[in-house]
């Protein structure tokens, strides 16, 4: 089986996410969403609440698991025998930073390979912090992200 592993934080999940994963289920026979724990930065949804959300916009794909992790992705990888990492990329800038983190992972285990995915053009933009942003100032952002989503963040960034 085919697995591949798709990382990332999900503060919130984007209709960017969900095209990413729904597009790489196309190519692999499964695919494990990894929701990182965010040591490395805070987030407004706590680590449950984002795969719970996650899990909900994702009603109806099949192949695909969420789960949360805190470690070295490589071992996440292992542990699901993935072959692949799959990873978003928007812009020059995400490139440089996404090339670092592939050689890194392959000097690890030279065994997982990374798979990028240019973003669909209506997405290319996008991204959760200004997600978070547009909803915080009373902004409309339908069609970028999922129901559940702006249901959720208005609640939590009501003043």
């Amino acid at each position: 089986m085919r697995t591949g592993i798709f990382p990332g934080t999900f503060d919130p999940v984007t209709e960017g996410h969900l095209d990413i994963v729904v597009r790489a289920r196309k190519l692999l026979d499964r695919v494990v969403v990894a929701v990182a724990r965010g040591y490395h930065k805070e987030t407004l949804l706590d680590l449950e609440e984002r795969k719970d959300l996650f899990r909900r916009c994702l009603d109806g794909v099949d192949g695909v698991e969420v789960v949360g992790f805190d470690g070295l992705l490589v071992d996440l990888a292992r542990e699901h025998q993935a072959l692949a990492i799959v990873r978003g990329i928007r812009f020059v800038s995400d490139f440089e930073y996404e090339f670092q983190l592939a050689l890194m992972n392959r000097k690890l285990d030279s065994e997982i390979e990374t798979l990028f995915f240019m973003p669909s053009a209506r997405f290319s933009f996008l991204n959760s912090t200004v997600i978070k942003e547009v909803v915080r100032l009373g902004g409309d952002v339908s069609g970028l992200v999922p129901e559940p989503v702006i249901a959720l963040l208005k609640e939590k960034l009501s003043t």
